[in-house]
């Protein structure tokens, strides 16, 4: 019986893959084979002050190679040193330098800083220098963050975080990745693996040694209750809107309307600088033009369209397509009419509404806010009356606008400034959003083994234990932690197997 619960219980690990065998040869290789490798981190161009980093078992004999001194500076503490060129024994800068033994470094490796001036020469001589060392070479783009995945000391949610955290151009990016770089997602996903685990653990055990009366009774409902309560979690958290995604990603907000509404004037004006052509002439803008903006602290990716009309251009016909695909992947619709072109009776002014946005159910389409573009050419008192027929339509959120005056610009900045906020949230409110689609994919097929465990539990428990085993795999996979020995513990933890 033993051999065959090893064989189970081991079969939890599906054959590893090349990149898991490379990483394991490379965590078993001795140190001093390691290579050593070294950066410039700090970004290139000049700047005051250039980070030049180095990590492996050299980094410490490199580090007394460029200060010239034998004894390292005391470990975490910012030293002042000449630094030379070993070869020539050259000065090339007079700097900060710290040194950080593993395994307290950011890699695990031994690690060391020099902070120099941040001249092209300087920092091109540094590296020079370093990589005439033995034993050195560059990084590979994204290799220290590697080293610190492999050396355990970053999940791989983590390392997404963090990598966010590099590329955030917004506050709320910033909060978010800051978040995810902290632990709070990977934590999320890990207890959720170590449920599986258990759950997965106890079938196991129930399959080999319930014949054997050593199990207390009940076992089967718990592992039904866990699962089902897992089922809920993981489907709550993949309802939440692209909450997560569309903040990493940008929030696609597309500008949509008839040839002349202003559309384009409006691209400019949110930009600030002449990101389109703006001309009288009637179809203008045939493609789509793109722009990315911060918008209250929030990441847009903001779209001008060819005007929406029938045409027998060809080429106006291509982009009229191609304003209508995108309006059916937008998140977000600013619908631009120009006002003097409005009537103000509601279900006209509905028509006119219809005519911008995509076919469909309401309930399915993307946010809209109508814009009323040209407000500096209605007669006074008018504008009031368009409002209020909006009001009376049920129209989406308006806003009157002249683009060629700015006034109304607030307005509509307020009305974006609050769906954007209610689209994406607060990122340090609540459970952490999933930011990736890898997460998301994972996340639904984890979801699927969930669900198919049920079906298989009455047929074959053997089959079933097999769904949670796919369902722990697929979280694995999310954090970058797939293994056998987990399950192992568990069973000779919460089971008196062989008493």
């Amino acid at each position: 019986m033993w051999p065959g619960t090893w064989r189970k219980l081991l079969a939890a690990l599906n054959p590893v893959s090349g990149a898991a065998l490379r990483a394991v040869k490379w965590l078993h290789c001795p140190a001093g084979k390691r290579d050593t490798i070294f950066a410039l981190s700090s970004g290139h161009g000049k700047c005051g002050v250039a980070v030049v980093r180095t990590s492996g078992p050299a980094s410490g004999a490199a580090l007394r190679s460029l200060t010239g001194q034998q004894e390292l500076p005391r470990p975490r503490a910012v030293a002042l040193r000449r630094i030379h060129d070993p070869s020539s024994a050259e000065t090339l800068d007079r700097g900060l330098v710290i040194w950080f033994p593993g395994p307290h470094s950011f890699t695990g490796e031994d690690c060391s800083e020099l902070h120099v001036h941040g001249g092209p020469a300087v920092v091109g001589g540094v590296l020079q220098a370093l990589g005439r060392l033995p034993g050195l070479r560059p990084a590979d783009p994204g290799e220290f963050t590697k080293r610190a995945f492999q050396n355990g000391k970053l999940g791989l949610t983590e390392v997404e975080g963090l990598g966010d955290l590099i590329h955030a151009e917004t506050e709320a990016q910033r909060r978010q990745a800051l978040r995810q770089m902290e632990g709070e997602l990977g934590q999320l996903y890990q207890r959720w693996s170590e449920e599986l685990t258990k759950a997965l653990a106890h079938v196991e055990a129930f399959i080999d040694f319930s014949e054997d009366d050593n199990l207390e009774e009940g076992v089967l409902a718990q592992v039904d209750a866990a699962v089902r309560t897992l089922e809920e979690e993981v489907s709550g958290h993949l309802q939440d809107g692209r909450r997560g995604e569309r903040l990493r990603g940008g929030v696609h907000v597309v500008i949509a309307g008839p040839t002349n509404a202003g559309k384009s004037s409006l691209l400019n004006l949110l930009c600030q600088r002449p990101a389109a052509i703006v001309s009288p002439i009637a179809g203008t803008t045939r493609d789509v033009v793109e722009s990315a903006l911060n918008i209250g602290g929030y990441p847009v990716v903001l779209s001008d369209t060819a005007g929406l009309r029938e045409t027998q251009d060809v080429v106006e016909r291509e982009g009229v397509s191609r304003a209508r695909e995108r309006l059916q992947r937008a998140d977000v619709v600013l619908a631009v009419l120009a006002a003097v072109d409005v009537d103000p009776e509601p279900r006209r002014f509905a028509d006119a509404l219809r005519a911008v946005l995509p076919p469909g159910p309401p309930a399915q389409r993307a946010p809209c806010i109508l814009v009323l573009n040209k407000a500096d050419l209605l007669e006074e008192g008018c504008g009031g009356a368009l409002l209020g027929a909006c009001g009376e339509g049920a129209l989406p959120p308006t806003c009157l606008l002249s683009c060629k005056t700015g006034e109304g610009v607030d307005s509509l900045l307020s009305l974006l400034g609050t769906q954007l906020e209610q689209m994406c949230g607060d990122p340090l409110a609540g459970s952490p959003s999933l930011t990736q689609a890898r997460h998301r994919l994972h996340l639904t097929s984890c979801l699927g083994s969930l669900g198919r465990y049920h079906g298989y539990k009455s047929l074959d428990l053997v089959l079933a234990a097999e769904e949670l085993r796919l369902a722990r795999r697929h979280l694995g996979k999310i954090t970058g932690r797939v293994s056998a020995e987990e399950i192992l513990d568990i069973v000779f933890r919460d089971f008196c197997v062989g008493k």
